[in-house]
């Protein structure tokens, strides 16, 4: 992490921005097409969210 300049950290938070900007642009075009299998993709995404913090947490902990 000493190598990890400030110019890193931009260029990740920006890639990070701009990819999920082309996943959501992606999802709702892709959404109007194959409506039916995406219904409850929003459970999904919560679920990895809430795991990752789960672990995240118990790795603090410990």
């Amino acid at each position: 992490m000493t190598n990890i300049g400030t110019g890193h950290w931009i260029f990740a938070g920006a890639f990070v921005v701009v990819f999920i900007l082309a996943m959501v642009i992606s999802y709702r075009k892709d959404l109007s097409r194959v409506g039916r299998h995406y219904r409850k993709v929003w459970l999904i995404i919560l679920s990895a969210v809430v795991i990752y913090f789960i672990i995240f947490f118990l790795t603090r902990i410990t």
